[in-house]
């Protein structure tokens, strides 16, 4: 069966095109959203007088017959074939209500069709996602709660800068994460306009009431002008978008797990169901779910990138171009779930090594800047406080010593006011965190304020994301 049939003169077709333009090995996962639209506008067609009223309950329930048939066949696309699942379930539908099955089509295209139902598979991937992000935030902020007190180096371009608290290194990821969700609801509320009744690009020529077909489907508003609705993909690069920069931050994390494992380091480990070894040698034992997860990002980065090639130069309105944006929203939507559930059970069952953690602060003199702070309290200029531990740092350097290893002398020779306090500074940089007490500091204090504050947006979270279901 083909939608379009008419114009040509016979049926012959080159088989390799008919392979090459197929959608239906994609676009069959949309089959419940096509029933789903189906659906709701052939009561719009009835309410516009436009199908008899014994039309309209013969049409509904040849489509419920499909959806039931689908429900209880997972493998229902097996062996199927079809141009697209549009035309799969018109055919479907000729055999289950007959030749009124051919009044399914009256006033509306393809192009609309399409539209509608990538916006509601991206309205519900949106909420997908962001329940996959939020299963990650719960484990960052659990494994915080868990090692509140632990202390490790911060970096700054990898190389040693001041100490921290490993839940406020967590917490930075989870506050990364939680811009990923806000984006992810953005994308659900950009998606939600209805583009159906916008025709193949002009509108219907039918009275479809389409504010009643929007609130019918579940859209919080209706396209404005019917050249934009069936030709505008722009909400999919928007999910794309949203994708790709949640795996470039899991890729951040995924990075830092690689490096923080390796016994170079050894401050985590991640849990034996996450790693691999070699087929060569028997000592390894290798990240390779975070590894993965780095990877995919490549991935899905070049599947937003392209999503924009394929718009660029468009004529207006709707292409067969557009067909390729299923692929990439698709794959990307998939990726990015996959990464985010995986990177999740990485965090919940991370082996963390605070012990290992400590030795590492005894190097890159992890408390110059706290020795410097401190001079500041002393009266000092800081650009004079910081040229003076500056030299303190050359001098350890060049002999191989900590600041906790200076003599007396020598410390003098670079600070001329060094002390009893200012020694326990540089050899105590647990207690250097305590003073790091401003809003969104690394305090213990206000760590756990940023804990309670992210146990509090979760639940917000969760409540909104109850509240899209519906």
């Amino acid at each position: 069966m083909r939608l379009w049939g008419g114009r040509f003169a016979h049926h012959d077709r080159d088989s390799q095109f008919e392979n090459f333009s197929e959608s239906f090995s994609l676009d069959q996962r949309w089959v419940l959203y096509d029933l789903r639209v189906n659906r709701a506008y052939v009561k719009a067609l009835g309410e516009a007088k436009v199908l008899r009223a014994g039309e309209v309950r013969e049409l509904l329930r040849g489509l419920g017959a499909i959806r039931r048939r689908i429900e209880r066949h997972p493998d229902w696309a097996q062996g199927e074939s079809s141009e697209d699942v549009h035309t799969w379930v018109e055919a479907r539908l000729a055999r289950q209500a007959g030749s009124i099955a051919q009044k399914l089509r009256t006033g509306r295209s393809r192009n609309d069709l399409v539209a509608t139902e990538a916006r509601l598979y991206t309205k519900d991937a949106a909420v997908e996602l962001e329940r996959a992000a939020i299963e990650l935030l719960h484990a960052l902020h659990h494994l915080a709660r868990k090692h509140r007190d632990a202390v490790m180096p911060g970096y700054t371009h990898l190389q040693p800068a001041q100490p921290i608290l490993f839940a406020h290194y967590l917490l930075a990821y989870f506050e990364m994460f939680s811009r990923d969700c806000d984006r992810l609801e953005d994308c659900r509320e950009w998606a939600d306009e209805m583009p159906m009744g916008a025709g193949s690009l002009a509108g219907a020529s039918f009275p479809i009431n389409r504010v009643r077909l929007a609130r019918e489907l579940g859209f919080a508003r209706v396209s404005q002008n019917s050249v934009d609705a069936t030709s505008d993909r722009d909400f999919a690069c928007e999910l794309l978008f949203a994708c790709a920069l949640t795996l470039v931050h899991l890729s951040r994390l995924a990075e830092d797990l690689v490096i923080f494992s390796s016994p170079a380091f050894g401050f985590v480990e991640p849990a034996d169901a996450y790693s691999t070894g070699s087929s060569l040698m028997p000592q390894k034992r290798n990240p390779d779910a975070m590894e993965l997860i780095r990877g995919k990002a490549a991935r899905v980065l070049g599947r937003l990138a392209g999503m924009l090639a394929l718009l660029k130069g468009l004529p207006m309105a709707y292409n067969r171009d557009l067909q390729e944006d299923k692929a990439a929203l698709f794959d990307g939507v998939d990726t990015a779930r996959d990464s985010l559930r995986l990177a999740a059970r990485v965090v919940e069952t991370l082996r963390v090594h605070p012990d290992r953690m400590k030795p590492a602060m005894a190097r890159g003199f992890i408390t110059a800047t706290d020795l410097a702070d401190e001079l500041v309290r002393r009266g000092i200029p800081f650009a004079e406080a910081h040229r003076q531990v500056g030299t303190l740092v050359r001098r350890c350097a060049e002999r191989g010593k900590t600041l906790a290893d200076l003599t007396e002398v020598e410390a003098h020779q670079c600070i001329p006011s060094w002390d009893r306090a200012l020694r326990a500074i540089a050899a105590a940089p647990e207690k250097n965190i305590r003073r790091k007490h401003v809003l969104g500091g690394t305090a213990p204090r206000q760590v756990q304020r940023q804990i309670r504050r992210a146990e509090a947006a979760m639940a917000r979270r969760e409540r909104l994301l109850r509240r899209n279901q519906k």
